[in-house]
């Protein structure tokens, strides 16, 4: 071993400690939290679970600040379908493939401006986000509205604006899932992905966002857990000294944090084990280690530091590497501090709330007259739910009932799952306008052939899409491009006849 660097388990304890950012239960910090950061932790990162409402989330990070005001906090907010500040009753934005749909990237950075000065009064100082993969694949069960869009050049762009607005109202952005995840049918969160591109490939649509990121000064990049023969054919592009050293650091320049995506996931942990994975990772060159999905108590986190500093005293893990980590991570934690000092005061017009304003501008009719003429009366609205996404989470609401039920009363509504559609989808709909809402309607066979006997029996049904609408069906069909609480307001609005 060479020289020591931290000079005992001790300190090796605590340079592992900084570089864990773990999840936890509660909406108050739980004890172990705040000693654990008087003993070196570095970051913590909230979840759905953590949070009530935004003054809860004010008064949790002041305590986290109590114990160590350098602490990143993070949060996964992509402020689309994926929301954890606005779990409760859904975005109040529109997501990625929402603003990749208007295509206008001074509306993407304003609205990432917005959510990051929302997210910076709360106390939470960086973002796993935005998602940078290029949804090249439509049958993608992960990404999906996630994406800005199919277009790499389209999305890189966007990428971009995203992590200037978000930066500018003074939170740090993570860019993710590197080297781009957009291109499979397989979710990381149960199985190990194959991205078969080339590299020539790969360099077109893949890394052309992440490229833009590291210009635009992302702060840090989150690693997907990708199997890319292209690039390393034996190691997961979290584990891989090829993709995190040679590649983002060498070849692209990125000289922030690397995060990897949550360790416990079975891309990783069923291969390499929970501490595997991690120790692996900071080998390859991660920087930070996200963790608390699934596994959120101290007794986890505490695998996961002593695992480090046994690889670290057994020779498995460079001192030198681990030290250099944790030294990467105090750096982003001063950019915290100091974006905090002179973040600026949120911007707000005399217009409606930006997000709602976004939203309105994503929603785009197919067929039917010119407008999309209101609704002739309470309308009976027939939801399909597809099976829950992990990444979205199932305690968020989502569907047009709600804001329509609002807007036009006495409407009504059903919902279905698969395996629990009727024979007759439309039952119930007579004399009132019909409105089907589908997710993804193109990668269900269920739900298309629902959609299909509903419209056989009422082709004047209106189909409203709010997930990738790859499959146009219905004389009317109209597109939200997101699921979001906003995308679902502006599309019952422009049902119900106005705004």
């Amino acid at each position: 071993m060479s020289e020591r660097i931290a000079g005992s388990t001790g300190d090796l304890a605590a340079l592992a400690a900084t570089v864990l950012q773990p999840g936890f239960v509660g909406t108050t910090p739980p004890p172990w939290v705040c000693r654990w950061l008087g003993e070196g932790l570095g970051s913590v990162v909230l979840f759905a679970r953590n949070i009530v409402d935004h003054d809860q989330v004010a008064t949790l990070t002041a305590t986290l600040r109590a114990e160590r005001p350098d602490v990143i906090v993070a949060i996964d907010e992509e402020a689309g379908d994926v929301t954890r500040i606005e779990s409760a009753r859904g975005s109040t934005r529109p997501g990625n493939f929402a603003l990749g749909a208007v295509d206008d990237e001074a509306l993407t950075e304003e609205v990432a401006r917005d959510l990051g000065a929302e997210l910076a009064a709360a106390g939470v100082t960086l973002n796993y986000a935005p998602d940078a993969d290029v949804n090249s694949n439509p049958a993608n069960p992960v990404i999906g509205v996630r994406s800005f869009g199919a277009d790499a050049a389209l999305v890189a762009r966007h990428t971009a604006a995203w992590i200037r607005g978000l930066q500018s109202g003074g939170v740090a952005a993570c860019a993710k899932h590197f080297p781009g995840h957009g291109d499979t049918r397989v979710d990381s969160h149960h199985a190990l992905p194959r991205i078969g591109a080339d590299r020539a490939r790969l360099d077109a649509v893949e890394l052309a966002p992440f490229r833009a990121a590291v210009a635009a000064g992302a702060q840090a990049v989150m690693t997907g857990h990708l199997l890319v023969p292209a690039l390393d054919p034996e190691l997961p592009a979290t584990l891989s000294p090829r993709i995190l050293g040679g590649l983002l650091r060498d070849e692209l320049g990125f000289q922030g944090v690397v995060v990897t995506d949550a360790v416990e996931m079975r891309a990783v942990a069923d291969r390499y084990g929970f501490t595997g994975g991690a120790v692996r990772a900071l080998a390859a060159g991660a920087d930070a280690i996200c963790v608390g999905g699934e596994r959120a108590t101290e007794a986890d986190a505490v695998e996961l530091r002593d695992a480090i500093v046994a690889a670290v005293l057994a020779g498995e893990l460079p001192e030198e590497r681990l030290a250099e980590a944790a030294k990467r991570v105090g750096q982003l934690a001063a950019w915290t501090v100091a974006a905090r000092a002179d973040r600026p005061a949120a911007p707000r017009g005399d217009g409606p709330p930006i997000g709602l304003a976004a939203a309105r501008r994503a929603l785009r009719v197919t067929g039917g007259p010119a407008g999309l003429p209101p609704l002739a009366g309470p309308a009976h609205v027939v939801e399909f739910a597809p099976p829950h996404n992990i990444a979205i989470g199932a305690e968020t609401p989502w569907g047009i009932a709600g804001p329509l039920t609002e807007l036009v009363p006495g409407t009504t509504t059903a919902r279905y799952a698969e395996g629990e559609v009727p024979a007759d989808p439309a039952a119930g709909s007579a004399g009132r306008p019909l409105v089907l809402v589908v997710r993804d309607l193109h990668r269900h066979d269920w739900m298309r052939a629902a959609v299909e006997h509903a419209l056989a029996a009422r082709p004047d049904a209106v189909v409203v899409e709010l997930g990738v609408p790859a499959l146009v069906a219905g004389a009317v069909h109209l597109a939200t491009h997101g699921a979001t609480r906003a995308t679902a307001y502006a599309a019952a609005e422009l049902l119900a006849g106005g705004r």
